[in-house]
Formats: C-alpha cells, sequence, structure tokens
C-alpha cells in the first residue's frame, strides 16, 4: 500500500495521487501555495482514494463557519461508503463529530487517533485548529509533546509539527520557548505562515509591538506573498502593533490595503477586521464608513447557532454600522440556542448570550448595565475560542466601559493588570492617565 510522506498508509492511492496528496498537506499546513487545487489534482488522479475528499473535508471544515461546514458535509459523505483503512475512518469519525457540534467528542477522538498515529501532520494541525476554536489551545502543546519521540528533524513535515508546539507553547504562557521554537521551525521552512504567526503572537502577548511592527516588516517576503493563504491574519496582527505604539492612521492603511484584500470570506478571518475597528472606535479614531462597508461581507458567516466568537465580531459590526435590528436579531437567534440541548446550547447560555448583550449595551452607552454583565465572564471567556490576543478585546471592552462610567477602582485595577503586561502600549498609558484622574 502506498505511503504519505509521514509514513502513513494510503488507501486506494497511486505514487502520482499520494504526490499531489502530500503537495496539498504540505501547502496547507504552511500555508503556502493552493492545497484545494492540489487536493482536487489528487481526486483526479486517483478517484477512489478517500483521503483527498477527507482532507478537503477537514481544510473546508475546521474553521465551522456555516457556508463552508456544508461543504464539508458532502465531501465526507462522498467516501463514507467507500473502502477505508483505519486512519482514514478515524479521520472520518472525527470530522463527523466536529461538523455536528461535538467539537469536544471529535478533539477526544482526535487525541486517540494521535495516539495510534502520532506521525499524522493532518490530524495534529487540525488540533490545533480546533483546540484554538474551544479556546484551549495549551492542550495543543501537550499532544505535541505526546508524540515528539516519534518525530525526528529529517521527518517530512517537523517544521510544521514543531510549530504546533511552538503555538501551544506560546498559549500556555511560554513565551521565551515559544519563540525560540518558532523561529527554529522557521529556519526550517521560511514560508511557514503559523510559525510567523506564533512569534507575533509572543511579541502581542510580551508587549513588544515596535518589536512585532520590525519582524513583519522584515519577515514580510515570506508569510505575505502571492502564495501565501494566510496573510490576513499577520497583517492584523501588525495593525495590532501599530495602534499599541498610537500609529492610528498606519493600522487603517494596513486596514484599508493588505487586511481587508487578503480577508478570507470565514467568519474566523472577517473578525479580524470588525476587533481592529471595534478597538479603534473605542479609543476616539474616526473610522468613517469602514463599518458599513464590513457589514455585507458577514452574510451567511456567523449564524447565532455555531459559534460565539464570530457571532460576537459579527455582532460587533452590526451595531456600529448602525444596524441594531440585526444584532437584536442575532440575540434572539442566541438565547432560542441556548435554550436547546448540546454543548453550544451551554456555551450560548452561560457566555455568550451575556456577552453579546453586553455589546449591546456598550453600544448605547450604558456602561454600568455592561460592566454588570461582562465582569462575571472573564473567567469563562475562553469558552468563546480563539487565541489569548483575540480574547483581549472583551477585556479590552470591559476597561473602557469602567472608564467611561466613572468606576475609578475597577478602572485601575484593570488597567494596572493590562500594564503589567503591556508596559509599552502607549494605548495602555493612555488608559492608565485616564484611571488615575478618576482617582485624583
Amino acid at each position: 500500500m502506498t505511503c504519505d510522506a509521514q509514513g502513513n498508509a494510503v488507501s486506494g492511492g497511486t505514487p502520482e495521487a499520494v504526490d499531489y496528496l502530500d503537495q496539498a498537506i504540505r501547502a496547507f499546513t504552511i500555508g503556502h501555495r493552493d492545497a484545494l487545487g492540489l487536493l482536487d489534482a489528487a481526486a483526479s488522479a486517483a478517484p477512489d482514494m478517500p483521503m483527498a475528499p477527507i482532507a478537503k473535508a477537514y481544510i473546508l471544515g475546521l474553521a465551522l463557519d456555516p457556508k463552508l461546514v456544508v461543504m464539508a458535509r458532502s465531501l465526507a459523505d462522498r467516501v463514507r461508503s467507500g473502502p477505508m483503512n483505519a486512519r482514514e475512518h478515524a479521520l472520518l469519525g472525527v470530522l463527523d463529530l466536529a461538523l455536528s457540534g461535538q467539537r469536544r467528542a471529535g478533539i477526544t477522538a482526535l487525541d486517540a487517533h494521535l495516539m495510534d498515529h502520532p506521525r499524522d501532520l493532518l490530524a495534529h494541525f487540525s488540533g490545533l485548529y480546533s483546540e484554538t476554536l474551544l479556546g484551549r489551545a495549551p492542550l495543543v502543546r501537550d499532544r505535541a509533546e505526546r508524540a515528539m519521540p516519534f518525530w525526528s528533524a529529517d521527518t517530512p513535515g517537523f517544521a510544521v509539527f514543531r510549530t504546533t508546539y511552538a503555538f501551544g507553547l506560546e498559549e500556555a504562557g511560554s513565551y521565551a520557548r515559544a519563540e525560540d521554537e518558532a523561529r527554529a521551525a522557521i529556519a526550517q521552512e521560511p514560508h511557514l505562515y503559523f510559525a510567523h504567526h506564533t512569534v507575533a503572537h509572543c511579541m502581542e502577548m510580551t508587549g513588544r509591538p515596535e518589536a512585532g511592527v520590525a519582524f513583519s516588516r522584515e519577515r514580510e517576503p515570506f508569510w505575505a506573498s502571492a502564495e501565501s493563504g494566510g496573510q490576513g491574519h499577520i497583517w492584523w496582527h501588525t495593525s495590532l502593533f501599530h495602534l499599541e505604539l498610537d500609529q492610528f492612521d498606519e493600522a487603517l492603511k494596513l486596514y484599508d490595503g493588505p487586511l481587508m484584500r487578503t480577508v478570507r470570506p470565514i467568519g474566523f478571518s472577517l473578525s479580524d477586521p470588525a476587533a481592529l475597528l471595534w478597538r479603534l472606535d473605542t479609543v476616539g479614531c474616526d473610522v468613517g464608513r469602514r463599518w458599513q462597508d464590513l457589514l455585507p461581507r458577514w452574510e451567511g458567516h456567523a449564524d447565532g447557532r455555531s459559534m460565539v466568537f464570530t457571532d460576537m465580531h459579527a455582532a460587533m459590526t452590526e451595531l456600529r454600522s448602525g444596524n441594531e435590528a440585526l444584532a437584536e436579531a442575532r440575540l434572539a437567534t442566541m438565547r432560542h440556542t441556548a435554550a436547546g440541548t448540546g454543548e453550544t446550547a451551554s456555551l450560548y447560555a452561560e457566555v455568550g448570550v451575556p456577552l453579546v448583550e453586553s455589546l449591546i449595551a456598550f453600544h448605547r452607552g450604558a456602561y454600568d448595565a455592561c460592566i454588570a454583565l461582562l465582569f462575571p465572564l472573564r473567567a469563562e471567556i475562553w469558552r468563546i475560542g480563539g487565541s489569548n490576543a483575540q480574547r483581549d478585546i472583551v477585556e479590552w471592552t470591559l476597561t473602557v466601559a469602567a472608564l467611561r462610567a466613572g468606576r475609578k477602582t475597577l478602572a485601575q485595577g484593570l488597567v494596572y493588570g493590562r500594564l503589567a503586561a503591556r508596559p509599552q502600549s502607549l494605548v495602555n498609558r493612555e488608559f492608565q492617565r485616564t484611571a488615575d484622574r478618576l482617582a485624583a
């Protein structure tokens, strides 16, 4: 039986088709070249090879975008009745759980699968994305550590595997070690998107905006080439570095240029421009009609049933574009989801609904009401998914609400917490000056 580059058996494959499959997995995990096109080529070369549609379904379904989930299910159904080996059956089972909303069960099944197939690069990289969507990215570190003895520096895809470990380390707070691992991965694979992304995260979380801008610019030819698929998110990180330095015009310049040019029609990706505009809005920067221009892009990509993270950013866009009725309709759908069953019901009931209610209160200037809703959620906000850097927008919003409400002790406490992590942030220093004036 033909095997892939990491030694995993591939049923129904020919040498040509498996070569396309390997190129596609490499393209997907590095974030460079057209992974979906390569998978189509693999399927054409070997129509009976289930790994091509399975891998394509993983790529499309990972972000749990409502539109793409339909496509992923169709691909999974296409191979369900055909011959598959144990690895392929397991991968399909994990996918079925995730696409049906049983994300935690899917991760548990993925863990079991990786015990049997520790060099399954698609599974490791999918686990990174899935844990991030669940807000549990530190667990990626543990999964990589369990598989590390089965890899070596000359195993194809080792730089990608190493990057999953690095990102898990970063989300667990081991910033120096994470940055070292990510930079070593970049040295091996210069175009490796997620390694650049991990370094950007380390610089964001340790409050080094000037170094972040310099790193992004230095490495831009590698993570922002014409074949780089995920570059929009690193443009977002670069915009945040400029924002922290009070360089609002530079942040907007990136927003209007490469960020909006490369943002993908996926809810998780559309959250980036919304998050940047919200931050700029809250510090008094005039963003013009950008909210109104962003709103149409959200159509069909956040449904009040799938992901609180994307619903939060879609609601921000609806509110700030002047369409409160859309935000209210979203909230009604979220309340319906919360009244149902399954893991999404409890998430929406305990976190999602009060979170969006707090955003509506903030938008309407009811800052005390926003604080009353948002402050109790702080310990649970990880459950909405995303990274620590992405979820910081919630703490940012709470801080601004406390300042605007004149809640001096709360404002000082929140601001001092932000400064401890990011002392070089000029925005945080301005927050401090405002909080100190309240306390004077």
